[in-house]
């Protein structure tokens, strides 16, 4: 059942040992690879090989995925306001639902993503391995956070009474099992899960994340000219 508890020697492993060999990944391959492969650092995006699946796979993921984001982020920095507006059923309610939708936004878009990957040949061909394992991912921490919103109620209220306490312990390097221990099994999935994909982050094209600044958010549209008819047969 996912409600039981794991034992306590895989909680230190996964808990203690795990959260620190990623981040220790995560810091030294991102350099490393700023260093010397500082071109790879892009989206790689293939929305010139096939575009209208994924607008409708890109659009849906990343608005979910900012709302579901921003409500970790908020919790993490003021766990103590989380809970004090938990304390009103109604509040709690609009927090619950806000998440859940956020979640099925980008679960929603992810599917999409994957559906395009698998039907598009021009698009699967430039997909690689590392890809596939990181959408493998990234569906499991999606299922898991949506199954966690539905099944295991009030996760916002227990996010901020036990998983920033440990998340912080963390920071200060002395984690404190006792705050993720009595957590059930799926939600220790949704955080391990987490710890992969922040170590195996700097291996995947998510790197464009770090790069800084992105001015595709602000910059004007960019316009395509053709010359004579772009459908018209080209000579050889």
């Amino acid at each position: 059942m996912l409600d039981k508890i794991l034992p306590a020697g895989l909680d230190a492993v996964l808990f203690v040992v795990l959260p620190y060999i990623s981040l220790v990944l995560f810091l030294l391959v991102t350099i490393q690879r700023y260093r010397k492969q500082s071109f790879t650092y892009s989206s790689l995006s293939s929305q010139f090989l096939e575009n209208r699946h994924h607008f409708w796979g890109l659009v849906p993921f990343h608005y979910g995925l900012l709302i579901v984001v921003v409500g970790h982020i908020v919790g993490f920095l003021v766990p103590g306001s989380v809970i004090a507006w938990n304390a009103e059923p109604l509040r709690l309610w609009i927090l619950e639902v806000t998440a859940l939708v956020g979640g099925l936004l980008t679960l929603v878009g992810f599917v999409n993503i994957i559906v395009r990957r698998f039907t598009s040949p021009k698009v699967r061909v430039v997909t690689s391995f590392a890809d596939w394992f990181l959408y493998g991912l990234l569906l499991v921490q999606f299922v898991s956070g949506i199954y966690t919103a539905i099944f295991v109620r009030w996760g916002s209220s227990w996010y901020a009474s036990n998983a920033v306490p440990y998340l912080k312990s963390l920071f200060v390097l002395s984690p404190e099992l006792a705050f993720v221990a009595p957590l059930p099994v799926v939600a220790k999935i949704h955080l391990v899960c987490a710890f992969l994909i922040v170590g195996f982050f700097p291996f995947t094209r998510l790197v464009h994340i770090l790069v800084v600044p992105n001015p595709y958010l602000w910059r004007r549209p960019q316009v395509v000219r053709w010359y004579g008819n772009p459908r018209a047969p080209k000579s050889r």
